[in-house]
């Protein structure tokens, strides 16, 4: 059987993400608030 694990594999390439980008997820993720209720979840965005 042919070994296929033995050959090289391409690396992954490293992506940055901007700062503009970054600031936006995490206002985002600040603004966002989950209500559970009875089982139900409810996402709520306070902005």
């Amino acid at each position: 059987m042919k070994k296929l694990y033995s050959n090289k594999r391409k690396r992954n390439k490293v992506v940055e993400a901007k700062p503009e980008t970054i600031q936006f997820l995490l206002n985002y993720s600040k603004s966002l608030k989950i209500t559970e209720v009875d089982g139900h979840k409810f996402e709520s965005n306070l902005n």
